[in-house]
């Protein structure tokens, strides 16, 4: 029964990881209004840390219920309780300052890299949410390596959604297309939208997410 149980998870497995080779990403370059260049870079050189304020303390409650949820669901692809509330933690704080729903975020990751920190596309797409290495020279230091730090990654890769989204006057299936460098094809948005729902929390209150355009990015 254990074997059978292991060889169905190896087949799983495999299956997840030629799934997300298919779906990894590949944004393009474009050129950016020295305005908007100087906004992002503001937003990804921000180095305070984590830390959620809340304005009441049904806020905080239902942000760590929130966690609580999100960490036994996650327990299974990520057993190390530590670094899952890490990523937890960093991922509703990214999101949240770029004005993106936490799930969103969370189903963008899985389809991207299955949460792995060190993930590689074919097209060199780096990290959890596979941001390509041009941007760290478009709007960060040019150190390319920070990619593979947690916190880095999802930062660049939160603020790129945004800027997409605003781009794309809000439309998901738009964004999330030029988020994969595949605008205006459905497979990868539909994964994405498909695995958003996966990570949606019944409370709103712990994943509504805050701004709309790329100024309201940087807090």
């Amino acid at each position: 029964m254990r074997f059978a149980r292991f060889v169905l998870m190896q087949v799983c497995g495999l299956q997840w990881l030629v799934a997300i080779a298919a779906h990894a990403g590949n944004q393009k370059e474009e050129q950016l209004a020295n305005s908007l260049r100087s906004v992002l870079t503001q937003a990804v050189a921000d180095a305070r840390p984590p830390k959620p304020q809340f304005s009441t303390i049904e806020e905080r409650i239902a942000y760590l219920n929130w966690l609580g949820e999100m960490s036994d669901r996650l327990r299974e692809i990520v057993p190390d309780r530590r670094g899952r509330l890490e990523l937890l933690e960093s991922a509703w704080y990214e999101a949240r300052r770029a004005g993106l729903d936490p799930a969103l975020v969370l189903g963008l990751i899985q389809v991207e890299s299955a949460f792995r920190k060190y993930a590689i596309s074919s097209a060199g797409a780096t990290g959890y949410m596979q941001v390509m290495p041009f941007w760290t020279r478009v709007i960060g230091d040019g150190d390319r390596r920070k990619l593979f730090h947690m916190r880095s990654n999802l930062r660049y890769g939160c603020v790129i959604l945004r800027l997409y989204l605003d781009q794309e006057g809000g439309d998901y299936f738009m964004a999330l297309g030029r988020y994969n460098g595949s605008r205006g094809q459905g497979e990868y948005p539909n994964a994405v939208l498909s695995a958003w729902k996966r990570w949606e929390y019944g409370d709103s209150t712990a994943q509504k997410g805050e701004g709309t355009s790329a100024a309201t990015i940087v807090r």
